[in-house]
Parts: structure tokens; sequence; C-alpha cells
């Protein structure tokens, strides 16, 4: 029961940082967006190695973004961080996203609990899909994610430089750190759920 509690506290504490999202829309130009994204080549597991926190995430750790598209389209959300350290406990965390605007694939909605909902831009992906940045209109909350876990100072420093360019103060960008020396059950279990 008490994990059920937190679990819910959880959730509405995203709620509502994800509404003051919304609330808080900046009064700059809009976002530059990635052009004519592959839907189907962007889901898949991505590292999330930069990113602004919010409440429920101050301190993750390992922490992945999984999308997979079903049968009606919507995009099926799985975060999942260790909370605190890389010991720390497995959070996991399941909004339903969706294509708002299917002209390029790069504007999404977001929702952890119906009636809230968040925009998601894909401000960046690289050719080969395996870098991309996904960012929120005001500009305070953006996420740097990979394929693969490790990234190196310089393609970080661009990542970063990618978000300057778009109107972001890079100093609300942390780095969220990744070893996944120890993680090779999760790893596993990850397979096993298609993540």
């Amino acid at each position: 029961m008490k994990k059920l509690t937190f679990k819910i506290l959880g959730i509405f504490a995203i709620v509502a940082c994800m509404s003051l999202l919304n609330g808080c829309a900046s009064s700059k130009a809009p976002l530059p967006m990635a052009e004519n994204v592959d839907i189907d080549r962007f889901m898949g597991r991505w590292y999330v190695v930069g990113y602004t926190p919010i409440l429920v995430d101050k301190a993750a750790h390992n922490a992945i973004e999984h999308y997979g598209l079903d049968e009606s389209k919507k995009i099926q959300t799985t975060y999942q961080f260790r909370d605190g350290g890389f010991d720390g406990e497995l959070k996991t965390h399941t909004p339903v996203g969706w294509v708002h605007d299917e002209a390029n694939n790069a504007e999404w909605r977001m929702q952890f609990i119906w009636p809230f909902r968040s925009d998601y831009i894909i401000l960046y992906v690289d050719a080969e899909y395996t870098r991309t940045i996904i960012a929120h209109p005001n500009r305070k909350y953006a996420w740097i994610m990979q394929r693969e876990p490790e990234i190196s100072d310089a393609d970080y420093e661009a990542m970063l430089q990618k978000l300057e360019v778009a109107g972001y103060d890079r100093s609300v960008i942390l780095q969220l750190p990744q070893d996944w020396s120890t993680e090779a059950d999760r790893l596993e279990d990850l397979k096993t759920q298609g993540l």
C-alpha cells in the first residue's frame, strides 16, 4: 500500500510539473523542429544523457526512455531510472504519447494522467537516428538522448550548443549519470520486456 501511495504521489508530481510547463509557454519564436522524422526509426530505446530534472527524477541515474507504437499509433512510453544512485530504487513511469503534427512527426503530445498533457518537440535527430534532443516549447526543459549510454565530451558539447542556438540557457541542462557495468540483470529484463 505504501509503494502504491508513493507511486500515485509521483505521478501527480509529474502531472503538476507538466501542467506548469504548458502554462508557462515562451513568448519567443517557436522552437525549431527536426524535419521529416521517420517515426518507425525513432522508436526504441534511448539513453538519457542530459536533462532538466523535475521533482520526481532530480537524482536520476541510468535513465532510459523507450518508445513503441501500438496498433492505434499511440506511442507507448517507458521512462525508467535508478533513483539517487546507480544502486538506487528502480522507478518506472509509463506515459502515452501521440504525434500531434503528422506533417513532419516532430511535434508530440505526452500524457501521464488524463486530461493533463504536455508538448514535446523533437528539436533534433541525427541522420542515423542515434542521437536526439527532445524539447519543451517554454525552453526550460529538454532531454538529450542517444542509443548508447556513453557520450563523449565533444558530442555532449555539440548537443548543448544546439540547445543554445534554439534559445536555451545551457545551465538548466544537467548531464545524467550513466554506468551500466552492474546492470546486467536490468538489461536482460529490459530485453525480455521488449524495451
